[in-house]
């Protein structure tokens, strides 16, 4: 039983609980995708089409899921995305979240757009999520604070030289509640969304949106990245990778890693789902770099296809915000635990006693021949 003695039994009932008590304004933001939401359903439908082979006769009597990313040992390959302004979903935030990776021993990526500092942040496995400001010197000191502060690895966001147009969020007019800012911004006078001055300009447009067309860098570019990665002394991941030839620059411009990522369908709508371009990324990359997943990640069994068709990892976006409306730090660990044994069942049913077992011939993907 969980809280209250209601009975959770997939992550679907931590959105379902969200859905009934989160505040328009914070439900419409995390929830929404861009234009008319196909990529964004997309995302979780598109696992449907992928179909697992399981391997029987097996002993599977134990079955580990600890792995490695950027060579620092995680408990599951089930890590935490970046999702900005966590407070909106409950008054710990980020803290709760961050203190829920650390118990489950798993990798939490911070937004810069969090409501949280990062310095705040205490030890664990954890990364920054980064934009690219016009003001580059701002850009400098997020990197910066993050390495004095224990980050292992920057995740430098490459699909947002503009705001994906949100129809909710500009029906809302969204903006950060006045009890919040943007907390890692406090000392650079870019800590508010919303303001009336900020959205004047733009009468249409989401407070966010402003906020992006007035701060993030537009001429966002592979010199950028080769900037970052000249800054940072942790590695540097690109995060919103959706094709070969992008993939293949990636590398060539000498990132340590690649997030497979449509911005949870945030960005531009129509856009494959993840898991659909997943194996293109990884051939083009060829194991030179490794690569992670995220967008429409809710079973155990989802996990398990990703894995099989090359990611090194995968991470979680919503389903972390609804469990965190829902119960705090140990809201985000009951989640984790549920969608972790999916994954321990998934593996051991599929004869897999390890993440290492788990291989492009456990999947079958529609279109394609028999492997």
């Amino acid at each position: 039983m969980t809280k209250h003695g209601t009975s959770f039994v997939s992550l679907d009932d931590f959105e379902q609980h969200a859905l009934r008590n989160l505040d328009r304004n914070a439900l419409d933001y995390y929830r929404s995708g861009a234009q008319d939401m196909i990529t964004l359903k997309e995302n979780q439908r598109a696992f449907d089409r992928v179909f697992i082979r399981p391997r029987v006769l097996h002993d599977v009597s134990t079955v580990s899921l600890s792995t490695s990313i950027l060579g620092e040992q995680i408990a599951s390959p089930i890590c935490i995305a970046p999702t900005a302004m966590q407070r909106m979903a409950h008054p710990d935030g980020e803290l709760a979240t961050a203190r829920a990776a650390k118990r489950k021993s798993t990798c939490m990526v911070l937004s810069s757009w969090s409501t949280t500092k990062i310095e705040d942040i205490g030890e664990g496995v954890k990364w920054l999520q980064l934009y690219v400001y016009k003001d580059r010197e701002a850009t400098r000191r997020l990197i910066e604070r993050a390495q004095d502060s224990g980050y292992t690895a920057i995740a430098l966001t490459v699909d947002t030289p503009y705001l994906g147009r949100r129809l909710a969020d500009i029906r809302n007019r969204f903006r950060l509640p006045p009890h919040l800012t943007m907390a890692n911004f406090a000392d650079e006078g870019k800590a508010q969304v919303g303001k009336a001055e900020a959205t004047s300009a733009a009468d249409n447009a989401s407070g966010l949106a402003a906020y992006v067309a007035s701060q993030i860098d537009p001429t966002l570019n592979w010199s950028h990245v080769e900037w970052v990665k000249s800054v940072a002394r942790i590695p540097v991941l690109v995060k919103g990778i959706l094709t070969a030839e992008d993939a293949v620059l990636a590398v060539n411009a000498g990132v340590d890693g690649i997030i497979v990522s449509n911005h949870g369908g945030r960005q531009m709508d129509t856009v494959p789902a993840t898991i659909d371009v997943l194996e293109e990324v990884c051939r083009a990359v060829d194991g030179r770099v490794e690569v992670f997943l995220d967008g429409g990640v809710r079973r155990g069994t989802d996990v398990f296809k990703a894995l099989a068709l090359g990611a090194r990892a995968v991470f979680l976006g919503r389903p972390v915000l609804w469990a965190l409306n829902y119960n705090g730090e140990d809201g985000v660990v009951e989640m984790l635990d549920m969608i972790n044994e999916e994954l321990r069942l998934a593996m051991a049913l599929a004869g897999c006693v390890s993440v290492g077992d788990i291989t492009r011939n456990h999947v079958k993907v529609p279109g394609q021949p028999r492997l």
